[in-house]
């Protein structure tokens, strides 16, 4: 990928010394853009760019999270006293003696407009509370995750056909953009705003656990829509059918049912599997049958097999 033009400005003010934490994107980016990457700490070893990022740097400026524990973290920060850490993608606390050894202080992008979706998949939960909208927020490092102060933040709607994968994809850009202006900020020396977030909006965003990847068929259909959705295409979205441990991946609002069927129990209505719902069915298109994969007729085959027993 060709780095795109970096921020107005930048070059002229002179760039920063940075320790980065997270993915090596980031770093490439911001070296793009005139920055002097003073230590990379890489969150993730098959991270895309980081045979890039090291040809930039050195090998010796680009350390894997395991081989870099806090104290080292710390250690490092308080030997280069860079100019400010930058966090993007970094899945740990961030020591706070690293963060008040840098001139600048630090800050990190976290995926949602905080003080929503607060935690370490704001996707799934974005995806999950059926929202409109979302989108990336520039905020101050504190030692409790995402409560910093915010220095900006960029909007993008939700795309209805969206699944948290693809979610994903869409806050890339627009994460990485506000994560080079807001350095360029630091760089040009502009008075950068400081908002303290509003407790009282905050939401947390959790991993999903094995409770939060169950289908409940008492559900609405759009309840059950946005569940299924949020969490493909991993780790997928689980219920039974018969005996049959499913994860269904791509679902829709089944066109027409037997309207004998209770929630939960599922029939093969014109080739395909349809499972009732509090207010209606879905259709089951794409997902997997015993971890392996499987399309809607996969599903309708199964469903005959058990001759409509309740799903879950």
């Amino acid at each position: 990928m060709r780095a795109p033009p970096a921020p107005p400005s930048v070059a002229a003010a002179g760039g920063l010394r940075i320790l980065l934490l997270g993915l090596p994107l980031a770093g490439v980016l911001l070296h793009h853009d005139g920055h002097v990457i003073e230590q990379a700490v890489l969150s993730r070893a098959d991270a895309v760019g980081r045979r890039r990022l090291t040809r930039r740097l050195g090998a010796d400026r680009v350390r894997l999270r395991a081989a870099a524990d806090d104290a080292w973290i710390v250690q490092t920060a308080e030997r280069l006293r860079p100019d400010l850490v930058v966090s993007w993608f970094w899945t740990t606390r961030v020591p706070m003696a690293a963060v008040r050894a840098a001139r600048l202080g630090g800050f990190g992008v976290h995926p949602s407009l905080l003080p929503r979706h607060r935690g370490a998949d704001p996707y799934f939960a974005a995806l999950d509370a059926g929202d409109a909208e979302t989108g990336v927020t520039a905020h101050r490092l504190e030692a409790d995750y995402d409560t910093g102060a915010i220095l900006g933040s960029r909007r993008l709607a939700i795309d209805p056909s969206w699944n948290a994968w693809r979610l994903a994809r869409a806050l890339d850009r627009p994460s990485l953009a506000l994560l080079r202006d807001t350095v360029a900020r630091f760089a040009r020396g502009e008075p950068v705003d400081e908002r303290e977030q509003d407790a009282a909006l905050a939401t947390e965003a959790p991993a999903p656990d094995d409770d939060a990847c169950a289908l409940r068929f008492g559900w609405t259909t759009e309840r059950l829509l946005c569940r299924i959705r949020a969490l493909a295409p991993a780790p997928g979205a689980f219920t039974e059918i018969g005996d049959t441990m499913v994860a269904v991946h791509a679902a829709r609002a089944a066109a027409s049912f037997p309207r004998v069927l209770a929630p939960g129990e599922a029939a093969v209505v014109a080739g395909r599997a349809v499972v009732r719902t509090a207010d209606g069915a879905l259709e089951l298109l794409e997902g997997e049958i015993d971890d392996e994969p499987a399309d809607a007729k996969a599903f309708a085959d199964l469903v005959a097999r058990t001759q409509g027993l309740v799903v879950g």
